[in-house]
């Protein structure tokens, strides 16, 4: 009988999603609250979305079972 495949990471899954391409897509940190001390760049930076590449990409891909 064939191995039944892995169960993705919960709190991993709650914090990274996966591109069309298959990139993982996060959100930067440092962006929740005390705006008013950070330039306006840095805030405009911080609204977007970060990716990963290399092999941490391929880990966190392993990790939420989408190989």
């Amino acid at each position: 009988m064939p191995k039944v495949k892995g169960k993705p990471h919960k709190g991993l899954k709650k914090r990274v999603r996966l591109s069309a391409n298959g990139k993982p897509l996060f959100k930067k940190a440092y962006s929740g609250h005390l705006m008013s001390g950070k330039s306006g760049r840095r805030c405009q930076r911080l609204r977007r979305t970060g990716s990963v590449g290399g092999q941490l990409a391929a880990n966190l891909r392993r990790a939420l079972c989408e190989d």
